[in-house]
């Protein structure tokens, strides 16, 4: 892991305009003192992104997106903090010094380039070679529809073999280990180095950013394996990896949808249709690292489509073990909609847009794809004789698993009962059937989601809630960066009104660090409703007291560091006091009554059982109440003319 320095990462960050950075990528709009856009993180029409860029920090009021100019890479472009801040620094051309990493960053460059010329390479045979396995690649890709511009577009190539690459590479200067380590090389003990690829048809593999790092190919006429894929590498891991998602990515955070098939040729050939959403894994199954980049870019909707052949129902099987919590409307935000649907007649999705079109395909998810859950359900029944009770008995074993890993949740239930009708089967015994499911051990797909979210500004592991710091069902509580619950519990207006005044208070705070020294007491001995408030006071009078110049940007990034959760803060909400000094000691004093007031019912609690305090002890304890409630009113009185003002 490398390791950047702090000092670098804020002269990144300081070198950075966010607003600059988001019109890259969306049109932005000034009102008033900030400015708004179409969120990119999900579909929208009307703009209801905020940017600060006196804290340069973002917030979405439609999906809750949030955070400063690092976290932004990081979701826009599925990279982990470190290359978010290399990004950053090449844009602002500002150099970066690194300690500790186990691939020098320059070699990493070199690798990409190898890998650069080795697709350029390959296409130009492709293109130009003349050789009868040439001619065949090409007349391949003919008869599956991808010739014309289509080679061009997508720089499909064809290796030969025979070690020309590795000739080609060491004439442009690059080393057999470079090479190797790259993949396109490969050299068995005691043989010479050769070419990794031989009379295949090249599909280069591309990161979210379009830059060349592994490479498919499928063996021109007959040969094993039929398609082979570059091994993991400095630059390539195939678990976290999906081909063509730089090209899919804007669509699918238009529409909200992503389509997930099996091979190159059928992206290629949805591509073209005017599918353009759609992305395929890269020889191994729908893994929840691609899930959760599918989900930063998608949002919710996910549609696998299967082939209808056996390989495709294999592949079913495996992605049945992606069903988890987050598929249930207990999920809330954090829900994903993880669809499935088959093609008919044993077509894969080139076939079928082929046979009937991009709108016949478009049709045919619309009204055949189902949530995995039922889909799963579905295929396991399928398997048996249900006229028979031996038939109906060993589908019920095989469906009722399929629950297992959501066995508590009230749509496992409602799944339950509908197999119980299928099977003619009673509910109840269906229900205690499903009760004692064991659940399957498996990483919760919600908690990974949850800490990359936290954990964006700081660029590390997030941390998840601990029973001392629950994600509290408040008003507007996804506004700061929590997933509120399906069924938030209603507050007494007066606790609503005390969240708000604490959240005011933090963030007028926030946006003028010299009053944290005005308000250091307060902010010190408020008893916070919500521990989140706590650790934000914290971090604000930690930033101030080690930089009394801290500026808003860097009160903001140390709040972001300190409490990943907070980040959406300082932009959900607004600051437009006239005098924030004054609204400032309103608010503090608007805190300090309610907890007065919260003192003195503690103390009536106390005084209310007689059997716990002594006479003289309730005599002191009296005596307290009264003093309190003298204090009190004066504060009441006092603050009601503030009000007035």
């Amino acid at each position: 892991m490398a390791g950047i320095s702090d000092e670098d990462i804020q002269k990144v960050r300081s070198a950075t305009d966010i607003v600059s950075l988001f019109g890259e990528r969306t049109p932005v709009s000034r009102r008033g003192k900030d400015y708004w856009c179409c969120c990119p993180f999900h579909n929208e029409k009307t703009p209801s992104c905020k940017i600060d860029p006196a804290t340069q920090n973002f917030y979405c009021f439609g999906c809750h997106e949030h955070g400063d100019v690092f976290s932004f890479v990081m979701k826009t472009e599925d990279v982990d903090f470190p290359d978010a801040v290399r990004r950053l620094a090449d844009r602002a051309h500002i150099e970066i010094h690194e300690s500790g990493s186990s691939t020098p960053r320059g070699y990493k460059e070199r690798l990409r380039w190898v890998c650069r010329e080795t697709r350029d390479f390959y296409h130009t045979q492709l293109m130009r070679l003349k050789s009868p396995d040439a001619d065949a690649a090409r007349a391949y890709l003919a008869g599956r529809g991808l010739g014309g511009a289509i080679p061009d577009d997508w720089q499909l190539g064809f290796a030969p073999g025979r070690g020309v690459l590795i000739r080609h590479l060491s004439d442009l200067g690059y080393t057999i280990k470079e090479m190797i380590d790259a993949n396109v090389a490969v050299q068995y003990e005691g043989r010479r180095p050769s070419d990794r690829f031989y009379n295949r048809i090249m599909f280069p593999i591309s990161d979210v950013q379009g830059d060349c790092i592994a490479f498919g190919g499928r063996v021109v006429g007959e040969g094993e394996p039929k398609y082979l894929n570059s091994r993991d590498t400095p630059l390539f891991h195939k678990s976290n990896v999906l081909f063509a998602l730089d090209k899919a990515k804007a669509t699918m955070t238009a529409t909200g949808t992503a389509i997930v098939v099996e091979g190159y040729t059928d992206v290629i050939a949805l591509h073209e249709s005017g599918i353009t959403n759609a992305v395929a894994t890269l020889g191994t199954s729908l893994t929840s690292q691609h899930i959760r980049i599918l989900w930063r870019h998608a949002g919710k909707k996910i549609v696998y489509m299967f082939d209808g052949d056996a390989a495709g129902q294999k592949a079913i099987d495996r992605a049945l073990e992606f069903i988890d919590d987050t598929m249930t409307p207990e999920a809330g935000p954090s829900r994903v909609d993880l669809l499935a649907c088959t093609l008919p007649d044993d077509l894969d999705p080139a076939e079928y847009v082929a046979a009937h079109g991009a709108d016949s395909l478009r049709a045919h998810i619309e009204r055949e794809a189902k949530p995995l859950i039922a889909f799963g359900i579905d295929r396991r029944l399928a398997r048996y004789d249900l006229s028979t009770p031996e038939g109906r008995t060993a589908a019920f074993s095989d469906a009722i698993s399929v629950l297992a890993p959501i066995k508590d949740s009230l749509l496992a239930q409602q799944y339950a009962v509908k197999i119980a009708g299928r099977l003619q089967m009673r509910e109840n015994d269906v229900l205690e059937r499903l009760a004692h499911l064991k659940k399957p051990e498996r990483r919760d797909f919600a908690a990974d989601r949850s800490a990359t979210a936290t954990s964006a500004a700081k660029g590390r592991p997030g941390r998840a809630h601990t029973a001392q710091e629950p994600v509290l069902p408040y008003e507007e509580s996804s506004a700061w960066g929590q997933a509120a619950p399906v069924a938030p519990l209603a507050l007494p207006k007066a606790e609503s009104n005390r969240r708000r005044y604490e959240r005011e208070f933090l963030v007028l705070c926030a946006h003028y660090p010299t009053l944290v020294f005005e308000q250091a007491e307060a902010l010190a001995q408020t008893s916070w409703h919500v521990p989140l408030h706590a650790q934000v006071a914290d971090a604000l009078l930690e930033t101030v007291a080690a930089n009394p110049e801290a500026t808003v940007s860097e009160v903001a990034a140390a709040i972001g560091q300190a409490c990943p959760d907070a980040t959406g803060l300082l932009v959900a909400r607004d600051n437009d006091a006239q005098d924030p000094s004054l609204y400032a000691r309103f608010l503090a004093e608007e805190l300090a009554i309610g907890d007065l007031s919260s003192q003195i019912d503690d103390y009536r609690l106390a005084l209310s059982d007689p059997g716990t305090l002594s006479a003289d002890e309730r005599k002191l304890l009296l005596q307290t109440v009264a003093s309190l409630q003298r204090d009190l009113a004066t504060r009441r009185k006092a603050h009601a003319r503030m009000r007035t003002h």
